[in-house]
């Protein structure tokens, strides 16, 4: 009874905008109503609803569901009467969720033989154009063979594909659907609503090819469903817009422009050699599509994001987003960008609140708390930061946070205290919180790998990090083991729920009435604790003070004009000095707004986010930005003026593509270092210099000399760049790390390592590194520290000179390490598992191993290394050395 209510109120209301027409249920009924698989299409997210609708009457059938979707108020007790079992999104959560996958699959395969009857979706998603596409799944092949009797029902929904609830004009949004189509319904006096056509044609056929294999029962599904599809077509939804339904254009598609070609011989022939074991394919080509081609379904393609993060650090690829072998060859280099689109919250329209065009600065201050709590006082109501997550907070709800986590911060035994989370508000506050409680804030970067985070938390005995329970479980589903250190981890979603609501309230009365506690509290010397990478095997601790950090803001904001109105967006995680400094510093303490977003990979979502929030600030690395230009549609990026890049050399094609997409914006491009706050050199907006790093900050005082003599080099030559000045650290800490200060004319400087020319302005080119470091995927990845996880392994007392070296190729972008070795029984594979074993992260691994007879060495018996890179330099291109 209470079935059949659900059943025909639901037909009501549907009826109200939909008149559907149903057709070949007879066909399928006169045949027996029991042991049936329906096989729907999928054009808009309203389409199961109104398919379980029509068919609950003759056939009563079950169906699997996103868990995501249908697990909400009032749906859920509604689902669950109707037979409906949820089954969690793999594209979403990792091949972690595989075990639940699979058995929900099991167990419909299990009612199938029972006589139940079953809808399943073959795509597992909506439409993203007027076609349906499978792209390889394997759910119907599986149930197939496994239940070979099940009668199969095809169902062909028409009518849908432009709809509020479909991808045709953009992400849909449910709620925001739901809540216009009431007032719709209102302004149409309820039951004078235009109403959008819907066919449901059921059809058993008798050549489905059952045995046939995944590809082949696949394309015959979409060519079924395929068949005169319809386009996207808009139908009026008042009486008082007048007219009938009208076809509207397809929705833009974005073309993601990498080239393959650009990967490395060696990373393409790892790739190639992973899919021609998985799949069989003999020669597997860069257009090859990974689901039509070599059968690749989206549990074998999480499988392969899993291995990318295993083999090569990159773990952000998305389970849609790799359609072709090129894309994985791009994802195994970093290069490959998340398009998938997500609806994104409305922005609450005090983000947009008026403000004038005055040039932003930091207020007077000493320590970044006072600083802040100046700025806050400012203006306590003025929007500040801003996530998807958490909405728009102004500086008295940053106030109010920072006063409700203060408290247990102070509880945590020892002084200073991890903090691992993404860009977010959440990061923010959380920071200033531990400030404000008298505790060092010392940012993990969980991309190291598990032993250097180990070695870091030990040395500075870090007791307690503060951090996210998604973003535990996103590191873990790349597969990072965080055993070692899972004891120390305490996600702020435990902290807010042991909140009592006396102390949210006494934290809320604060905020409102009272900062006395925050004006008197007594804050470390120390502002942060950076780790930065080894010179030998172990990261650095880098300690900034306050006035390291506020000395680095106002040079900044000497040089780039930020001005009240501004916008900036926040993705680079607060591990990295560029991002805590620019991203989270900068802006709150200047009062600028600021919108976070916690994975810099998600580029279709970044897009989404500044045009929603119009963002006029771009920062990050060439990479990232890359990836957001070339997942941008048009007029996305049209609210950009600056874009900022730093961190590593921006190449050619960037600046080209930056220049196409936004051809307003500025492009900024910088050069820093952890150990001077970070931001060392950048250019000036108002006469930017393409291809070069920009003056020295003003604070600076700079040398550069040859390495060699020690003396000044003439303008236009390279030399070692030596700085000095109040942004510079003091120091590392720990013991036994060799000091980075020399002496030159007298006084003492920081050897940044790098190499640099100058021209007679004065404006820097980077020129290379004098350390033996490589930055891959937005990490300086040591050399020493590879070499240090293997000698154990190979070097022994009677050996005559050295059996390994490390070395990195030439090339400016996507360099790769190679090992040398004069062992011939060296093979990559069982090196990359060394590499893992001793505690470092994919990134640190070995993409070719180049056997000799010997590692050549300098007269002093040490391996010749610029030997070694002659050798790689010299490397025909096309050609690939001896590889393992």
């Amino acid at each position: 009874m209470i079935n059949f209510l659900i059943r025909n109120t639901c037909k009501l209301l549907l009826g109200l905008r939909y008149r559907v027409e149903l057709r070949g249920v007879d066909e399928i009924a006169r045949r027996g109503r029991t042991g049936i698989l329906f096989l729907p299409n999928h054009p808009a997210l309203i389409d199961p609803v109104i398919v379980m609708a029509h068919l609950q009457g003759p056939f009563a059938p079950g169906a699997l569901a996103d868990r995501d979707q249908v697990d909400r108020f009032a749906v859920r007790w509604v689902t669950r009467r109707l037979g409906v079992r949820t089954i969690p999104d793999i594209r979403k959560y990792g091949i972690g969720v595989r075990p639940q996958v699979e058995a929900a699959i099991r167990t419909a395969i299990d009612d199938l033989k029972r006589g139940a009857n079953l809808i399943l979706y073959p795509s597992g998603h909506a439409y993203r154009s007027r076609f349906e596409d499978l792209r390889g799944n394997s759910a119907v092949e599986t149930i197939l063979r496994e239940a070979p009797e099940v009668r199969v029902a095809l169902v062909r929904t028409r009518g849908l594909w432009g709809s509020t609830f479909s991808y045709a004009h953009g992400v849909p949004n449910v709620a925001r659907s739901l809540k216009r189509a009431v007032g719709c319904l209102l302004a149409n006096l309820l039951f004078f609503t235009p109403r959008r056509r819907v066919t449901i044609e059921l059809h058993e056929p008798s050549d489905l090819p059952r045995t046939a294999g995944r590809n082949e029962i696949n394309r015959y599904l979409e060519t079924f469903y395929n068949q005169d599809a319809p386009p996207n077509t808009y139908v009026p939804y008042t009486i008082w817009e007048g007219g009938g339904p009208v076809e509207q254009p397809e929705p833009e598609t974005v073309s993601l422009a990498g080239s393959a070609r650009d990967v490395p011989l060696a990373t393409r022939q790892i790739v190639r050699d992973y899919l021609r074991e998985r799949t069989g394919a003999e020669s597997p080509r860069d257009e090859d599509q990974l689901a039509h081609d070599l059968g690749l379904d989206s549990l074998a393609r999480a499988d392969l994001v899993v291995w990318l993060g295993k083999e090569f650090g990159y773990g952000g690829a998305d389970v849609d987003d790799l359609r072709t072998v090129g894309d994985v060859m791009l994802a195994a280099r970093g290069e490959m960008v998340v398009t998938r689109p997500t609806a994104l919250k409305p922005v609450p329209g005090r983000w947009f609140r008026r403000r004038s065009h005055t040039r932003v600065s930091t207020p007077p201050g000493e320590t970044i708390t006072e600083v802040f709590l100046t700025q806050a006082r400012r203006g306590p109501g003025r929007p500040a930061i801003a996530d998807q997550l958490s909405g728009v907070k102004t500086y008295r709800s940053a106030v109010l946070g920072i006063m409700a986590l203060r408290p247990a911060i102070e509880g945590l035994e020892g002084q200073h205290v991890g903090i691992m989370l993404p860009a977010s508000v959440g990061a923010v506050v959380t920071y200033l919180a531990c400030l404000f409680a008298g505790k060092t804030p010392v940012m993990v970067n969980w991309t190291t790998g598990t032993r250097n985070i180990l070695h870091a938390l030990d040395s500075l005995g870090v007791r307690r990090v503060l951090t996210a329970g998604p973003l535990v479980a996103r590191i873990e589903s790349q597969g990072t083991d965080l055993s070692a250190v899972k004891d120390r981890l305490i996600p702020l979603e435990d902290v807010a729920r042991g909140l009592s609501r006396g102390a949210k309230l006494a934290a809320l009365a604060r905020s409102r009435l009272s900062w006395a506690s925050l004006r008197t509290a007594r804050v470390p010397q120390t502002a942060v604790v950076l780790l930065t990478s080894g010179s030998e095997t172990q990261p650095k601790a880098v300690p900034l003070t306050h006035a390291n950090l506020l000395a680095n803001l106002r040079d900044v904001l000497s040089v780039v004009t930020i001005r009240e109105d501004d916008c900036l967006i926040g993705f680079l995680p607060p591990f990295h000095s560029f991002g805590l400094t620019v991203t989270v510093l900068l802006p709150t303490l200047a009062g600028a707004r600021t919108v976070y977003h916690a994975n810099p990979t998600e580029a279709s979502m970044l897009c989404q986010i500044i045009a929603a929030y119009k963002t006029s600030v771009l920062l990050g690395t060439p990479t990232f930005l890359a990836g957001i230009v070339r997942a941008s549609r048009a007029g996305q990026l049209a609210s950009l003026r600056l874009a900022v890049t730093g961190a590593e050399k921006c190449p050619e094609r960037t600046y080209a593509a930056i220049a196409d997409r936004c051809p307003n914006a500025v492009i900024l491009e910088g050069y820093g270092i952890s150990e001077c706050s970070p931001i060392v050199a950048a250019n000036d907006e108002t006469e930017p210099r393409p291809y070069t790093i920009g003056k020295v900050l003003p604070s600076f005082e700079s040398a550069i000399v040859d390495v060699d003599t020690w003396q000044r080099v003439s303008p236009g030559r390279t030399g070692l760049l030596l700085v000095r000045g109040p942004c510079v650290f003091d120091g590392y800490l720990g013991e036994g790390v060799e000091s980075p200060f020399v002496e030159f004319d007298g006084r003492q400087w920081y050897r940044t390592g790098d190499l640099v020319s100058a021209d007679e302005d004065g404006v820097l080119t980077f020129r290379g590194r004098l350390k033996r470091f490589v930055k891959i995927g937005g990490e300086m990845i040591s050399l020493p520290a590879v070499e240090a996880a293997l000698e154990p392994h190979y070097a022994g007392d009677t050996d005559e000179g050295p059996v390994i070296a490390v070395e990195a190729t030439p090339r400016e972008t996507q360099p790769e390490l190679v090992l040398f070795t004069a062992m011939p029984s060296l093979d990559r594979q069982t090196v990359n598992r060394q590499i893992r074993d001793a505690g470092l992260s994919p990134l640190h691994n070995v993409s070719r191993v180049i056997h000799l007879e010997s590692i050549p060495v300098l007269g002093t018996g040490k391996t010749d290394y610029r030997a070694l890179k002659q050798l790689l330099a010299d490397a025909a291109p096309g050609q690939t050395p001896p590889m393992k």
